[in-house]
C-alpha cells in the first residue's frame, strides 16, 4: 500500500495473520501450504501478479513470493486501496470471532456474519484513515530489533554460569570412568552426571535466573550457545565428551572443509583450563587450543 510502484519479496515463516496467529480453515492441506496460499492471496488482493519460487537455502521454509508488477492501472490505485481495507477488516473480524469462540462464542455463527459485514462498505472513518492508519491497534516492531538470544549477555556473567553448571554436573555423582583403550593404557576422564534443566535451574541464584528469564530460551539457550562444554538432549544437560564426537566427514564439499580447518584452534579449550582432568583429547586432536601458544 506504500505506493503503486512498490515491489515486494516475502519468505513466509511463522504462521501469523494481520492481527495475531493464523487460524487454519482447511484440513485437507498441510498447515504450511495453507498459510502459503493465504500469503499469496494477500498479494493478489493487493493487486500484484504473484510469483512463487523455492529458494536454495538450508531451511524447511523455502517457498517465497515475489510481486514485481500490478494487475491494474495506476488510475485505479484508490479503488484497490479500498478493496485492501475491506480485506483487512474481514481478516480482523474473523480473528476477533475466533478469540470469542475460545471463551464460549460459536465461531460458525458469528464469523460468517462478521466477515460478510466486513466485505461490505467499511466504516466511514476507517476508509478516510486508510492511508494513515492501515489497521487500528497494529503495533509494528521496533526499527532496531533487540538481541535476546543470550549472545549480548556480559562475557564474565556467561563464563560464571558455565563454570557453575559444569561444576554442578561434575559433583552431582561419584566420578565415572570412561576407558580409552589406546595403546593398552586406561585413561579415566570424569564426564560427570546429567541433570534436567529444572534441576540445574534450582541450583542457580535468583539474580542469575532473573537475568536469564529476560532472554529467549533462558538457561537452555545459554547452555546450547556454549556448545564446546555442554550437550542439551531431551531437556537434560550433559558435559560434552569430545572423544564421542564424529570426525569431520571427508565427503564434505571443499568450501565446508576449508572453513572447518580455518576455525581449528581459534579459541581456548575450556576443558584444558577448567576441567579437573583436563581435556579428554590430546592437543593435536582437540579443535580448541591447549594454551595461548596454540591459538591461531
Amino acid at each position: 500500500r506504500s505506493s503503486y510502484s512498490c515491489c515486494y519479496f516475502v519468505l513466509p515463516c511463522c504462521f501469523f495473520d494481520f492481527h495475531g496467529k493464523y487460524s487454519r480453515r482447511q484440513s485437507k492441506k498441510t498447515q504450511y501450504r495453507e498459510y502459503l496460499d493465504f500469503v499469496a492471496q494477500v498479494g493478489f488482493v493487493c493487486g500484484f501478479h504473484v510469483e512463487e519460487d523455492c529458494l536454495r537455502i538450508p531451511s524447511t521454509k523455502r517457498v517465497s513470493f515475489i510481486g514485481k508488477s500490478r494487475t491494474y492501472p495506476a488510475a485505479e490505485h484508490a479503488l484497490i486501496d479500498k478493496q485492501i481495507t475491506q480485506f483487512i477488516n474481514s481478516r480482523r473480524s474473523c480473528a476477533v470471532a475466533t478469540c470469542d469462540r475460545r471463551v464460549g462464542f460459536n465461531h460458525k455463527n458469528h464469523c460468517g456474519g462478521l466477515c460478510k459485514e466486513a466485505d461490505s462498505e467499511p466504516p466511514e472513518d476507517e476508509t478516510e484513515t486508510a492511508g494513515t492508519s492501515w489497521m487500528p491497534g497494529f503495533q509494528p516492531r521496533e526499527k532496531v530489533e533487540q538481541i535476546r538470544n543470550c549472545a549480548s549477555l556480559p562475557r564474565d556473567f556467561v563464563d560464571e554460569v558455565v563454570l557453575n553448571v559444569a561444576n554442578l554436573l561434575l559433583n552431582a555423582a561419584p566420578q565415572k570412568s570412561c576407558s580409552d583403550k589406546q595403546g593398552g593404557n586406561m585413561n579415566t576422564w570424569n564426564q560427570g552426571e546429567s541433570l534436567s534443566l529444572r534441576e540445574v535451574a534450582e541450583h542457580l541464584n535468583k539474580e542469575t535466573l532473573k537475568k536469564l528469564k529476560s532472554e529467549y530460551g533462558g538457561l537452555q539457550t545459554l547452555l546450547k550457545n556454549n556448545h564446546q562444554v555442554f550437550e542439551v538432549l531431551n531437556g537434560r544437560v550433559h558435559i560434552r565428551d569430545w572423544r564421542k564426537e564424529k570426525p569431520p566427514s571427508k565427503t564434505k564439499p571443499e568450501v565446508k572443509r576449508r572453513l572447518s580447518a580455518e576455525a581449528f584452534k581459534t579459541r581456548l579449550c575450556w576443558f584444558f583450563i577448567h576441567h579437573p582432568d583436563g581435556c579428554s583429547l590430546p592437543s593435536e586432536a582437540c579443535p580448541y587450543a591447549h594454551g595461548t601458544e596454540e591459538l591461531r
